[in-house]
């Protein structure tokens, strides 16, 4: 049951996390915990350190190796096992990461139906499509498979084998350039929006920096963007 889940929201894996944050956004109302704006304040920075150690955690696994599980024509799909890099301490990093990113999210949201309803579906959808990928790929790659399974973890990393997971690597910055650009500033601009929209509600207009401040913030947001991304178009940097 479970892996028929995990087939079908794997077709739409990459609308759970925008459409979650947007449904808590419209139905969800921030407060501060307890009253205090200096709970609210240390939610923050934990959400902001969450979403950038996940944000971390997909540029190194990305750097050292490229994943080719990513689908084919909306299904799951594997030409080959990826076990270098940091695939060879945890089978499911960029979703450890997705994760972390949501959990940042949803602690600088400061609501309630982030909490209890977009991060919990978000972890079960998470639950359900390693499943259905694992169903996959132990039936394309048998005993290979299973024993990558016995020495490397699931979800959480095993740090300790590090030096032996890269060892003879090199850190592919172009390839998170080119692969991870839209994730690195759409996460810059979710967590500013969140935490100015968490602001605006809890206090009013009040808490909101000078327009004039948010449309140069906006600016240069934008500006960097497309530097990038007409970097990628125009082949000055491929991977």
């Amino acid at each position: 049951m479970l892996v028929r889940i995990g087939n079908f929201l794997f077709r739409y894996r990459n609308a759970i996390g925008p459409a979650g944050f947007l449904v808590a956004l419209l139905l969800g109302r921030p407060s501060n915990p307890l009253g205090r704006a200096d709970l609210g304040a240390m939610l923050d920075a934990a959400g902001v350190l969450a979403a950038l150690l996940g944000q971390a955690l997909r540029i190194l696994t990305i750097g050292y190796e490229y994943i080719e599980r990513g689908g084919r024509n909306r299904r799951v799909h594997a030409s080959r096992l990826v076990q270098g890099g940091i695939f060879g301490l945890c089978r499911n990093p960029l979703y450890v990461g997705n994760i972390l990113i949501c959990l940042g999210i949803a602690l600088v949201v400061h609501s309630l139906a982030f909490y209890l309803v977009v991060f919990p579906f978000v972890l079960f959808a998470y639950v359900c499509i390693v499943l259905a990928e694992e169903h996959f790929l132990r039936g394309r790659f048998g005993a290979e498979y299973e024993d990558y399974c016995r020495r490397v973890n699931r979800w959480w990393p095993r740090w300790s084998g590090w030096r032996r997971a890269v060892e003879g690597m090199r850190f592919n910055w172009k390839r998170v350039l080119v692969k991870e650009y839209n994730t690195v500033f759409l996460l810059a601009l979710a967590l500013a929006g969140v935490m100015l929209w968490s602001a605006y509600r809890i206090s009013g207009p009040g808490a909101l920096p000078p327009a004039g401040d948010l449309a140069a913030g906006l600016a240069v947001w934008l500006a960097l963007y497309v530097a990038v991304r007409s970097l990628k178009k125009m082949g000055y940097v491929r991977v």
